[in-house]
Order: C-alpha cells, then sequence, then structure tokens
C-alpha cells in the first residue's frame, strides 16, 4: 500500500475520546484508508501488554496505513520551562523527541509532527537547531519530521515554519498544513504555492464560521468541511498544484465531538471530506 493525496486520513488526535482499536473499522467503512496516532494511543495499548507489531497489524488487518505521529511537543526551552512549573497543565516532558520518534518508528508510521504549544521567547537559532537534531534523530530512524504551526505558540505562522524547515537544510524536514491554523493564522495561498509540495508532510482539513480577517489565537468551534467560511476549494487546489502528495486528513475540534460515538463521527467526516475534496478537485 502507498498513501498518496486520494487518500483520506482519520487524525488521532481528535479522537482522543476513542480507543485506539475501536476506531479502526468505523474508519475504513467509511471510506478513511489511512489513520494518524499519537504516542498516547499506543502507550495505552502497550502498557496492557500488546506488542508494537501485534498493533500494527490490527490496523493493517482493516485495511488502513498509518501516516503521522501527533506529536513531539518538548523541544524547546520554553516548553521544558513549562513542563516543571508546579500547576503545568499537562505533561510534556512524555513528549520529548527520542521517546516519541522510538514509538513511531516501531509502530511503522511515516512522519512526526513537531509542535510549539507555549508562546515563549525561543532564539531562532536554538530553534532551528532543536528541529534539525530532531530531523536527524528521526532520519536514522527512518522517518520525516513536520512543523505544525499554531497560531497560539511561538511558530505561528507558515513563513515562520517554512523559514526553520529551510534553515534546517535537512531533507526530511517539512510542514503540516491544517486548514485552521493556516486560515486563523491568515497565511495566503501565494505562500502555500511557494512551498515545494515535497516539504508538505502532513495535510488536514476543517472549517469554521467565518474567514478571519486577522490573526486569531485559536478557534474551538471547528465544523465539517465546506459548512463554514474557510476558501477550502482554492486551499486544496493550491496543495494539488505544488504537488503535494500527503494524504488529506480530516480534524475537528469542537464541544460535540466527545459526545459522539465513532460510527457518526467517520460517517459525517469521512463524506463531507470527500466531498470537499471532489469539488475542489472538480473546479480546478
Amino acid at each position: 500500500m502507498s498513501m498518496g493525496p486520494n487518500d483520506m486520513v482519520l487524525v488521532g488526535p481528535s479522537v482522543w475520546h476513542i480507543p485506539l482499536l475501536d476506531r479502526l473499522e468505523p474508519a475504513a467503512r467509511a471510506g478513511f484508508t489511512v489513520v494518524s496516532v499519537t504516542p498516547g494511543d499506543i502507550w495505552a495499548l502497550e502498557a496492557q501488554g500488546m506488542k508494537a507489531g501485534e498493533i500494527a497489524r490490527r490496523i493493517a488487518d482493516a485495511g488502513l496505513e498509518i501516516s503521522d505521529m501527533e506529536c513531539i511537543g518538548c523541544w524547546l526551552p520554553s516548553q521544558r520551562a513549562a513542563a516543571s512549573a508546579p500547576d503545568a497543565a499537562m505533561n510534556l516532558l512524555n513528549l520529548e523527541p527520542e521517546p516519541v520518534l522510538d514509538t513511531a518508528a516501531r509502530i511503522g508510521a511515516k512522519t512526526v509532527a513537531v509542535v510549539d504549544m507555549i508562546a515563549g521567547a525561543n532564539p531562532r537559532d536554538a530553534v532551528v537547531e532543536a528541529f534539525a537534531n530532531i530531523c536527524d534523530l528521526a532520519a536514522a530512524r527512518g522517518l520525516k519530521a513536520q512543523i505544525e504551526w499554531l497560531p497560539f505558540g511561538s511558530i505561528p505562522d507558515l513563513p515562520t515554519a517554512w523559514d526553520i524547515v529551510q534553515a534546517t537544510g535537512k531533507a526530511n524536514a517539512g510542514v503540516t498544513v491544517d486548514s485552521g491554523h493556516f486560515f486563523n493564522s491568515c497565511a495566503t495561498l501565494d505562500q502555500l504555492a511557494a512551498i515545494p509540495g515535497s516539504r508538505v508532510h502532513s495535510v488536514q482539513i476543517n472549517d469554521a464560521p467565518t474567514m478571519p480577517s486577522t490573526p486569531i489565537t485559536e478557534r474551538r468551534e471547528r465544523m465539517l468541511p465546506g459548512e463554514g467560511g474557510f476558501d477550502l476549494t482554492r486551499f486544496i487546489q493550491t496543495l494539488d498544484k505544488i504537488g503535494s502528495t500527503a494524504p488529506i486528513g480530516v480534524e475537528i475540534f469542537n464541544m460535540q465531538v466527545p459526545t459522539q460515538d465513532i460510527e457518526t463521527i467517520a460517517q459525517t467526516w469521512a463524506a463531507a471530506g470527500r466531498k470537499t475534496i471532489d469539488q475542489a478537485r472538480r473546479k480546478a
């Protein structure tokens, strides 16, 4: 099996409330051919005594491939400081590079997302050096690594993320392009068009009620693709024009998702994702 831009991904972090193995058959029935996973998905099963090879076999037996592991979240000084604070909201120390990369390699993921969820001052050279080190560690395990910029972190937009990727000089370095982060940070399609498609390692689509006119920190009322104000048609067309071969994930975060069962999620997300992708390509 070889995943590509016609494949759809059920994105793991957005269905965190459903155990990994319970997602597989509903995802495949709905039309997803790929899943992304979190380290916690794998660690929870390993803690129950299941070997990584068995987990990977269960995923393959469902007719699915694994794309991303999400994510490395503790790789910068500001993150380590936040992780060691007494009132730390999350245990970022669990998301250091080597444990996450080791888990991605043994489960058969293709690439690993690298994020900064903590707004703080990190000198550019230190960020470039840290990400370059992650890329080297990933390459030694046969993996790619990509920055997923977050409007509320210290890598808040596409130009910043792409500058870091270029500065590393690493062949396996790339970016995640999430439509929510893209439009919320007021990235432009011209900026996206300037990036080689081979450096887009992961794509995620979702929608929101309106297209923001100025950058916003983040929005938690994400909608199904095609139900909101994002220009997903031109977004997908631009990815196609630059030659992105990444499968397209559907990732929705809102208050309703944790109350929904996996059959409902898989069917509605897959239908909306496929309709949006097909419409964009018919209009190209």
